[in-house]
């Protein structure tokens, strides 16, 4: 099996985040979903009570797109959350969210350029968003 080159994921953060709103707002099961205040297992073992620190929803491209560029997984997350919509950009404000793709890429030869079009540069941008890419050498 050759490992991924890339891979995108989609998430909405914040501490009044509610990952049952966005399920069912998007009507998308997502990959990671997390309430601020859930408990946390102390896996060092001393006992400490630990908690999720913020609310997240988010879904990724891993298991679904098989490409080595950026474009067809961001394709895919748009297409799955029939993006952009109008209201979005209220709905996250008025949960104090932060919107973002997350790019996972690897660049080992240091010869591969992320393939972000303009068109989703622009759309995440007037959702108030951020595209973050994860290079790896």
């Amino acid at each position: 099996m050759t490992e991924k080159l890339a891979a995108a994921s989609f998430t909405i953060t914040g501490d009044r985040v509610v990952p049952e709103w966005w399920t069912q707002y998007f009507g998308v099961q997502p990959d990671v979903s997390v309430t601020k205040g859930e408990p946390l297992e102390d896996r060092t073992g001393q006992g400490r009570s630990l908690v999720r620190r913020t609310g997240v929803w988010g879904i990724d491209s891993e298991t679904a797109v098989h490409s080595d560029r950026l474009e067809p997984h961001l394709r895919y997350l748009i297409q799955r959350l029939a993006l952009p919509r109008q209201d979005l950009k209220a709905h996250i404000e008025s949960a104090g969210g932060k919107v973002r793709f997350f790019c996972y890429w690897v660049n080992e030869a240091g010869n591969r350029v992320p393939d972000v079009p303009d068109d989703i540069r622009t759309m995440m941008a007037v959702m108030g968003g951020t595209i973050e890419i994860d290079e790896y050498q």
